[in-house]
């Protein structure tokens, strides 16, 4: 089959960190090539470029795939996310390769079987990576203030608010006759007197 094939095709795409293989077919699945490349885009490019016109194409839900999404709707080609949970049986295949998974996704998008999953534009993905670095400084902050619990409470310090990063929940007044109470404690006195003057 010639691989400047003029009519629909099909791509499969198998995407990982660096390398991916590509399978291309036609609408009746004829294979037309197997291709594995470096992940740039030129090289994409250069796969693409024997599609021929509005490939349909689909890549697995992965780790670091919406470089190869905006470069392939760059290209003109119509991109499929195929549902990690809805192709989970390709890990139970005997024969399991790159190729033969990019084979698989490209023949499944072909007949109309394909698990789709959303593919998310660039502002909410933008969005998305908002929320998630705050959540990364959140839980940064909650470790540092247990950190800070920790270090006082290893010291037997007494901290005279309920929230020792926020509003003091007791009066100043009342704190100073509790810490003067401490202190008569100290001294030699029973207890520590209660309330304040």
């Amino acid at each position: 089959m010639n691989e400047f094939y003029e009519g629909q095709q099909f791509v499969g795409m198998d995407l990982h960190r660096r390398r991916s293989a590509l399978v291309r077919m036609t609408e009746t699945g004829e294979h037309l090539e197997t291709v594995r490349i470096v992940n740039t885009r030129d090289r994409l490019a250069d796969v693409m470029s024997r599609a021929g016109e509005a490939p349909e194409v689909v890549l697995e839900a992965t780790y670091g795939l919406y470089w190869a999404v905006d470069a392939l709707a760059e290209l003109g080609a119509s991109v499929h996310l195929a549902h990690p949970l809805g192709v989970k049986a390709f890990s139970y295949r005997r024969v399991k390769n790159d190729q033969r998974d990019a084979w698989d996704l490209a023949d499944l998008l072909r007949m109309g079987r394909l698990p789709h999953a959303w593919i998310a534009p660039p502002e909410t993905r933008e969005l998305r990576e908002l929320v998630r670095h705050r959540a990364k400084l959140v839980a940064m902050r909650s470790r540092c203030k247990a950190e800070v619990h920790a270090v006082l409470a290893k010291g037997g310090v007494w901290v005279p608010m309920t929230d020792l990063f926020g509003v003091p929940s007791e009066s100043p007044r009342r704190v100073r006759a509790h810490n003067r109470g401490l202190q008569r404690t100290d001294a030699g006195q029973d207890r520590p007197e209660r309330g304040g003057p």
